[in-house]
């Protein structure tokens, strides 16, 4: 199943680690004959890099929004994500923590930020009945079904054939299914039009589905490792959203919520206000432009380096919002929830 990049924020300025670790910006990294390579030396030159310059910004973004908002996120729902996310990758989750550079606590105090940062664009968003109407075209209830996914097209399509040939759907899924989180409970799932625990194009198949019936084979390619799988779905418990929309006001409301928090002109619009509120001022000239997107330069000095950096950072700023929405995305749909409920 589709997972979202566990690591959007990846790791800590490996410029600012040395310069810690090292004493000073004047510390030696190496001597040769005829020259050495300072810290300083190295902070000159890693700086330049566009994937230091955002990071750089969204270690400032992510402090603006805690300073502002980290009293609203609890120790609990700090552990409730950070075992959700454990729970998600599984075995591989702490060597990824480790090959991004983290620990158990500073992942924990990554989390508390991406955490705040949601609260601070839930605390700006004013839903309207549009949006709510909007929300309402694409939802669908939640319904009961089973899933049986493989990586092989002809496996897929060897199972389809068994399953119309009578053999028991729930028995070919535990069997044979490679989905570890549903496949010992014979494929079963639940799932609504906003769950991410299942593809789009498999959500898609199962909502047009009557109860007891099968789909065909349903191919998803996951966007970030270009692998296919293949699903087949038998629909348990379908549910029509009817026509009564109140009945479902709240998941409309999370729904419209989570719609405008992912917006990028709106994100971009409160970053801005509280980057202003916070009285945000860059000091270091080769750094000067990481937030031109939301902050006015009215120095000479910046607006030169912001020049000379234009061909680096011009592709970085664009997608400012994108990337650090994404860091908070991250996230987990149950603390997502969590966050629309506590903003309401």
């Amino acid at each position: 199943m589709k997972k979202k990049v566990l690591l959007a924020a990846v790791g800590l300025l490996s410029t600012v680690v040395l310069a810690a670790c090292s004493g000073g910006s004047n510390a030696d990294i190496a001597t040769m004959k005829g020259g050495k390579i300072t810290v300083e030396d190295f902070y000159d030159e890693a700086k330049k890099e566009s994937t230091n310059q955002t990071l750089v910004r969204n270690m400032i973004i992510y402090k603006v929004f805690e300073n502002a908002y980290g009293d609203e996120v609890s120790d609990k729902a700090v552990d409730k994500e950070y075992k959700s996310q454990e729970k998600q990758y599984g075995s591989t989750f702490e060597s990824q923590l480790k090959s991004a550079g983290y620990t158990k606590s500073t992942y924990k105090d990554y989390l508390r930020q991406s955490l705040a940062f949601q609260k601070g664009l839930n605390a700006n968003v004013k839903l309207t009945d549009k949006d709510l109407k909007t929300a309402w075209e694409s939802f669908h209830p939640e319904v009961t079904a089973r899933i049986i996914k493989v990586s092989s097209e002809d496996d897929a399509n060897e199972i389809k054939a068994a399953v119309d040939g009578g053999a028991d759907f729930a028995e070919e899924a535990k069997s044979k299914s490679e989905d570890t989180t549903t496949a010992e409970d014979g494929g079963k799932i639940k799932f609504d039009s906003q769950s991410t625990t299942v593809p789009d194009e498999v959500k898609t198949a199962a909502f047009s589905l009557e109860n007891d019936q099968v789909s065909d084979v349903i191919s998803s390619t996951d966007s970030s490792t270009y692998s296919t799988s293949y699903y087949i779905v038998k629909m348990e418990k379908q549910s029509s959203k009817g026509n009564d929309m109140d009945k479902y006001k709240k998941e409309l409301r999370k729904i419209a919520r989570a719609t405008k928090t992912s917006d990028s002109t709106f994100t971009t619009k409160v970053i801005r206000k509280e980057l202003k509120k916070a009285n945000v001022k860059i000091e270091d000239d080769g750094f000067s432009s990481v937030l031109s997107d939301f902050l006015e330069t009215s120095s000479s000095t910046s607006e030169s380096s912001s020049k000379k950096k234009s061909s680096s950072t011009s592709e970085s700023e664009s997608s400012t919002a994108e990337s650090t929405t994404e860091s908070s995305t991250a996230t987990s749909e149950s603390t997502a929830a969590t966050d629309s409920s506590a903003a309401e």
